[in-house]
Parts: structure tokens; sequence; C-alpha cells
């Protein structure tokens, strides 16, 4: 199995270590299970969208830092509103700001995270593109 050189703070060593033992044994658990959900709650956050909603999601994090303080539901509205607002992007993409707006709103905290980082991850990978974005969108 390949190896990950993961960086935590004391409090979450000393978490693994009490839940599961070993560091070691935590981060072996941890580390799968959390990117396994990850992917499976972003394929269903990403079918309460259109696609020209998620185009203009990913298009709103575009040379977008994601800080770890700002990964909540009202930074995330908050880059929407701004990027509809002040570049149009929802126009260029066909999408109505109002509906993704109430849709946005229907989110938790930690599925408006998920949708923030999967957008960002857009925009750092290695193969992104315009024809890209269409395979990046679609739901598995």
């Amino acid at each position: 199995m390949p190896q990950v050189a993961a960086r935590i703070n004391a409090e979450q060593e000393r978490w693994l270590k009490d839940y599961f033992r070993t560091k070691s044994a935590g981060a072996e658990f941890i580390l799968p299970w959390a990117v396994d959900t990850f992917f499976r709650a972003i394929n269903n956050i990403k079918q309460l969208f259109s696609a020209a909603e998620l185009k203009t999601i990913v298009e709103a994090h575009r040379d977008m830092k994601l800080m770890p303080d700002h990964t909540r539901l009202s930074y995330l509205l908050l880059r929407i509103t701004d990027a509809c607002d002040i570049g149009s992007i929802h126009l260029r993409h066909g999408a109505s700001k109002s509906n993704m707006e109430s849709k946005l709103k229907g989110l938790d905290d930690t599925q408006a995270t998920a949708l923030m980082v999967w957008a960002s991850a857009f925009w750092v990978s290695r193969n992104h593109s315009s024809a890209s974005l269409e395979e990046y969108i679609k739901v598995y």
C-alpha cells in the first residue's frame, strides 16, 4: 500500500492514539475512510446542482486559496455571490443565481466545505482544462 506523510497537530495525534491505540493504526483507518467518505459525499452533493451551477461553483474557486478557517457555508455563499455579482460567471455558464443560492443555503457547513474543496481541487489538478471541466462535474 502506498504511504502518505500527513501532517497532524498534537491534539489529533493524541486522538488517534486514544481511539486506535497507535497513531499509525489510526491513520491507516482514517485516511482511506475519509477519502471514500469525501467522494461519496461530493457525488451526493453534486446531484443537487445542475451542470451550469456546478460549472459556476468551480469557476468561482479559480485562484482561490482555501483556508481551513474559511470553510463554512457563509464563506461559500459569499464567494459565489461575489463571483456572480462582480464577474457574472453564472451568466457565462447559464445558471440562475437565485436558484443556485437557494440550493447552497440548504447545505450544512460540512457539505459546503466538501463542495469548496472539490471546486478548488479542479484548479490545482495537473490536468484541468475547460474540456476536462465537463468530465469533472459529472456525477458517478
